[in-house]
């Protein structure tokens, strides 16, 4: 018998998919990547300042080398956690997320030189890569296949709300009381809070994915780890779209995150405004996606992946040739737009084309490579706004995800999930 077929034998008795069926377990995963959000967005507005002003950084490049750090180990922690999830248990994952970002707030406050903000980015990578991404898995796991647009919108929503919360209040904090320690005080709470509710009331979701699997209308195929890299890269055509949208969607991601607060400085915008631009962008991804993921399960995927990356682009384009705040407001509002239409449905789309014994490890590489944005998005920025400036920087990411949407309209095919339609391939 096969590991999913022990699984749904050994399922407790009454154990059923769906949200309304697990919806106290659901709510606490809601609860718990709240706070894993929030340990982003301590850095989105204080970060990159404390790079250039505190360190009197002057190469963007270097200032932005704690978002590469973040990037890079959160990707291939991405890339494995699927296949130990399989192995340990997603709740086990879960935790040893929150042990790791147990340091990072008293690293990044305290740190007594750049280095450490780097080493701290490193850690808060691998916590990312567990914790968020197990988040996700357990929510699809709970629901079963006609409701994973709704269930990582939630999910969604909830990660990047407190991610733009968060944003808001350090730049208060800091404009009031100093760019360190005291606005990752709250960061303390986050990780303690996050351990606690993870070690105590979160369960394993190994019993859900059995039963799925038991049900499934096309039979579980024997693939290896690799060949499901080489599926979900390149060897399958949804899967592939999907995997470079979503690279470019955090290339943007992490080219905001290091370069628009020093480009906002730049024009005198002082610390408290930067934290509210800095807070839209998130806030409205993560609200709209209650919207937009349970409109990708009606009107399918492709369309609304394709119109937000036209959307995003359109709102860097406007941030880069404008110097007012109401427009950048405006162009923080675009993106926040465009990237609640793409999120959750990109996460919606590789599930669909993936068989539960595998779901796992497929969206870890998606994972991989749409995290491998965030240092591909942050290096290069660095290096274009160091030769020609920040406004140049913003455009070329704008016209490389004008570009991401185009390939996806032209090589991704509308389709339901699995359990459905069949193959993805």
């Amino acid at each position: 018998m096969s590991t999913d077929g022990r699984a749904a034998a050994d399922a407790p008795a009454g154990l059923r998919l769906g949200l309304a069926e697990n919806w106290r377990q659901f709510s606490l995963l809601i609860l718990v990547n709240a706070f894993v959000g929030g340990m982003v967005g301590l850095e989105r507005t204080v970060v990159p300042l404390i790079g250039s002003e505190e360190f009197r950084i002057a190469s963007t490049t270097l200032v932005t080398s704690f978002i590469v750090s973040f990037g890079v180990v959160k990707a291939f922690t991405n890339l494995v956690s699927g296949h130990l999830a399989d192995i340990y248990g997603r709740k086990h994952l879960l935790v040893l997320g929150w042990l790791v970002a147990l340091p990072v707030p008293f690293m990044i406050g305290w740190g007594p030189s750049w280095g450490w903000i780097v080493a701290a980015n490193a850690l808060l990578g691998v916590s990312q890569g567990l914790a968020w991404s197990m988040t996700v898995i357990m929510k699809i796991d709970l629901v079963g296949p006609k409701s994973r647009g709704l269930a990582v919108g939630l999910n969604e929503f909830a990660g990047y709300v407190a991610v733009g919360l968060t944003a808001l209040a350090t730049g208060y904090i800091a404009q009031r009381y100093g760019l360190r320690p005291a606005p990752f005080y709250i960061g303390i709470g986050y990780a303690a809070l996050g351990l606690v509710l993870s070690i105590v009331l979160i369960r394993d979701t190994r019993h859900h994915v059995g039963l799925e699997s038991a049900s499934h209308a096309v039979a579980a195929e024997p693939l290896r780890f690799w060949e499901v890299f080489r599926r979900t890269s390149y060897g399958d055509r949804n899967l592939f779209a999907a995997s470079q949208a979503g690279l470019v969607n955090n290339l943007n991601d992490g080219m905001s995150w290091g370069i628009f607060p020093l480009f906002y400085a730049g024009f005198g915008l002082g610390i408290e405004r930067i934290g509210v631009l800095k807070a839209v962008y998130p806030v409205v991804w993560g609200a709209l996606q209650t919207i937009t993921g349970p409109l990708s399960d009606r009107w399918g995927r492709k369309g609304l992946i394709v119109a937000g990356m036209w959307v995003q682009a359109a709102g860097l384009f406007l941030t880069a040739a404008t110097r007012q705040f109401g427009w950048w407001l405006a162009a923080s509002v675009l993106l926040g737009l465009g990237t609640a239409m793409v999120y959750p449905t990109l996460i919606a789309s590789v599930s669909d084309a993936s068989h539960p014994s595998w779901r796992a490890r497929s969206l870890s590489v998606y994972r991989f490579w749409r995290d491998m944005g965030y240092a591909v998005g942050a290096l290069a920025a660095g290096v274009i706004a160091d030769l020609f400036g920040a406004a140049w920087a913003i455009g070329s990411v704008g016209v490389l995800t004008l570009a991401s949407g185009a390939l996806v309209a032209i090589v991704m095919r509308e389709q339901g999930n699995l359990m459905s339609k069949g193959s993805g391939s």
